[in-house]
């Protein structure tokens, strides 16, 4: 049965197919898409779309699941505007949904909400995520404590993993055709110094000032700092989307592993853009055992002192900066005077889309 068809099907159906009966699964883990509620939708159209996108209402789907399995746990995983409450907000659907099934079957789910930041535990990646965390009996689940810190809070913990320490052992050239940047920025990436994005060519940065402040998506012309973790992967990138590699390339799917925090044994299959996007959508596997270890420690009493098994080893050899390239003559007559972004809700996109609306508004 697709996701897809889950709307089709009655409750029964729905447990004949996955063979098994009411209260007998025990964990029921879910990563509906995160296109309809992420930062870049709201970006490129001023608004999210929210669980009236045809993905969003996936989530629909998931709780025609948990209605009709009713598993011990739920674990559910989505970017942070997941959980806003508007009127297109997810979590708003998911509150109403969890009452309605409490109410008709007798149970007691409530929704644990937990910001997790994947660096925090240790993955090479700075990865905002939402987990919403439920059992039958309704008991709080506390958020694991947090056993990586930046370096200045060090002295609590372990420091952050960083890219480097990720992927500095892997080939930094990497002739593989499919990672030379495509589209019409690529030649510029290699005037970009490591850790910045296209600000680098605006009026308040150090270079040319070739655009606007804040006109474009921060991850525009991004590229890896060596010596922080990796800002989110994601999963389809357009073509000036980074993060890049400092060589000035995209990233290999061995070190798109790698900063996920996915084991050197694990294997993608299919197309270079398949494997980026499978990666881009997946939850590291570090996170996913820090949560259910604390499922195992908070809700099951377990007491078993425990060594994380994905925690990525490290690479130890110290890095060195990449050279910063002089700006293409092709993109020197951009070099000139930029408007900025003139503000939240004010940008070209929002401005058409207010005018549009009042031109609907207005009497006729």
């Amino acid at each position: 049965m697709e996701p897809g068809d889950i709307h089709q099907h009655s409750p029964q159906e729905i447990l004949q197919a996955a063979q098994i009966r009411p209260r007998e699964a025990y964990v029921l883990s879910a990563g509906p898409p995160c296109q309809p509620f992420s930062k870049a939708a709201m970006w490129a159209n001023c608004q999210i779309p929210g669980y009236w996108d045809a993905r969003g209402r996936i989530l629909k789907a998931m709780m025609r699941v948990i209605a009709a399995a009713l598993p011990r746990f739920i674990i559910l995983e989505n970017v942070e505007a997941l959980g806003q409450s508007g009127k297109n907000g997810g979590f708003r659907m998911l509150r109403r949904g969890m009452e309605n099934i409490n109410r008709l079957h007798g149970t007691k789910y409530r929704w644990n909400v937990l910001n997790i930041n994947a660096a925090d535990y240790g993955v090479p990646q700075v990865r905002k995520r939402l987990f919403f965390i439920a059992d039958r009996e309704g008991r709080t689940f506390l958020p694991p404590g947090q056993t990586h810190f930046p370096p200045r809070l060090g002295q609590y913990g372990g420091t952050y993993a960083t890219a480097w320490q990720a992927i500095g052992d892997l080939d930094t050239k990497n002739q593989d055709p499919r990672l030379s940047p495509r589209g019409k920025w690529r030649d510029l990436i290699a005037s970009i110094p490591e850790g910045h994005n296209y600000l680098w060519h605006t009026s308040r940065g150090a270079g040319l000032p070739l655009f606007g402040w804040r006109t474009r998506y921060w991850s525009f012309l991004l590229k890896l700092d060596k010596n922080r973790p990796s800002w989110t992967i994601p999963a389809s990138p357009g073509p000036a989307t980074g993060p890049f590699h400092w060589a000035n390339r995209m990233l290999s799917i061995r070190e798109l592993l790698r900063l996920q925090a996915f084991p050197d044994d694990y294997d993608i299959s299919g197309s270079y853009l398949s494997g980026r996007r499978q990666i881009g959508n997946a939850v590291p596997p570090l996170v996913a055992e820090v949560l259910g270890l604390e499922i195992r420690r908070q809700w099951l009493g377990d007491r078993i002192e425990h060594k994380f098994v994905f925690l990525p080893r490290r690479v130890d050899k110290k890095p060195t900066h990449s050279r910063v390239h002089r700006v293409p003559e092709k993109f020197l007559e951009l070099a000139g005077i930029h408007r900025d972004h003139p503000g939240h809700g004010r940008g070209p996109r929002a401005m058409r889309q207010k005018e549009e609306q009042a031109s609907r508004e207005e009497p006729r």
